[in-house]
């Protein structure tokens, strides 16, 4: 049974998800990252948050918002990023890019714990070649 996301994390992922993904167009991801492992440093007051739906919420919040918000994987991945790592969760966050079917340029943004996908949607990422990981 999966629990409900306590109001706390709610107002934290939203806040996450109104800050974090327009700075994707401004700020390098090394120095987003830098952000995130000062913020993992002071992590929130354990709560036994479900990661499971903390997600579901930041699926839902980044859903609703305009550009630059808009819900990518890039922007999905960053937020639950920032979020697990608040809550004392490690994560790592991997960009990886592969060739199209017509040759154009993918990339792809996922999250891996414990060395398996996290919090991802069934996607097959092993056809994408890793350019950059931040832990």
């Amino acid at each position: 049974m999966r629990r409900r996301l306590q109001p706390a994390w709610r107002l934290r992922a939203t806040v996450a998800a109104w800050l974090l993904p327009p700075l994707v167009h401004l700020v390098s991801m090394e120095r987003i990252s830098g952000w995130v492992k000062r913020a993992a440093g002071h992590p929130a007051r354990p709560s036994g948050v479900d990661h499971e739906s903390l997600a579901e919420w930041v699926d839902r919040v980044l859903r609703l918002m305009p550009w630059p918000w808009r819900l990518t994987c890039l922007k999905r991945a960053l937020v639950l990023y920032y979020l697990l790592a608040r809550a004392g969760a490690s994560a790592t966050l991997v960009i990886g890019v592969r060739r199209g079917e017509t040759g154009e340029l993918l990339a792809h943004a996922w999250l891996i714990r414990g060395g398996a996908l996290y919090l991802e949607p069934a996607r097959d990422t092993s056809t994408y070649r890793m350019i950059a990981v931040f832990s």
